[in-house]
């Protein structure tokens, strides 16, 4: 690679960079190529994505402001993927405690609320591009996973009020929503076993209802195509699943 191109290679921020989802995206920005630098908590997975993709990364907790900012202003990225969230508690609300309901609240919805107030802030430089990955139960619901329905459409809104604030305060940034439907991928097997198992069926008849499964190669290509492609997939929020992406209405 030329001294040239390397100056004009982007980069990508992936926080929740180390497995399903954000994996699959840590691997599509990095074969466009892009610099890739990809979060989570765990190192042992964030050594294994590195090494396959010549992503760099850093161990660090999603929910921090320090390293929000200080990510945000070292490294000024030209894309943030929010891939980060917690696994869900499956289990009727009356078997809920407080804690367990709250904890995709603490853990999804903060870090949602972190790295787009620090976007915001410092702020990122004008023509920068941030997705947050919510989820389809922030249409749909999700009766057995405590808060986690609730916490996900907050990050929907979320992603609304930070595109507002970034439009009136004319910072130049692009903030969008994907909403992936649930798919044996990802965090979304277990939950497929939940629900299938209190439907009634078979997961693979549970299954069926959500369309093709969603991967986690389909996922990092709309990233691609959505940060790529800004005058095509210019809504707010989308929809996707095993057929690719759908605008939200």
């Amino acid at each position: 690679m030329s001294e040239n191109t390397a100056a004009e290679m982007q980069t990508a921020v992936v926080i929740g960079g180390s497995g399903g989802f954000g994996r699959g995206i840590v691997r599509a920005l990095a074969a466009k190529p892009m610099r890739v630098l990809a979060i989570a908590r765990e190192a042992a997975p964030l050594e294994a994505i590195a090494k396959e993709t010549g992503a760099e990364y850093i161990t660090a907790d999603a929910t921090d402001e320090v390293t929000a900012a200080r990510i945000l202003q070292q490294r000024q990225p030209d894309l943030v993927v929010l891939a980060a969230g917690a696994s869900p508690v499956l289990r009727p609300l009356q078997l809920h405690t407080w804690e367990t309901f709250a904890l995709n609240w603490e853990v999804d919805t903060k870090a949602a609320f972190v790295w787009l107030r620090n976007a915001l802030l410092v702020p990122m430089k004008p023509g920068s591009h941030i997705v947050i990955i919510s989820s389809g139960a922030a249409i749909h619901g999700s009766e057995l996973s405590g808060g986690y329905a609730g916490s996900k459409r907050t990050q929907w809104f979320m992603t609304r009020y930070a595109s507002l604030e970034a439009e009136r305060n004319k910072l130049g940034l692009r903030i969008q929503c994907l909403l992936p439907m649930l798919s044996p991928n990802g965090l979304g097997l277990e939950a497929i076993e939940a629900y299938s198992r209190r439907a009634g069926l078979s997961q693979e008849e549970f299954s069926k209802r959500f369309g093709p499964p969603l991967t986690p190669a389909i996922i990092g290509q709309a990233i691609v195509d959505m940060h790529d492609n800004p005058g095509s997939w210019n809504q707010l929020a989308y929809t996707i699943g095993g057929n690719g992406l759908a605008p939200i209405s």
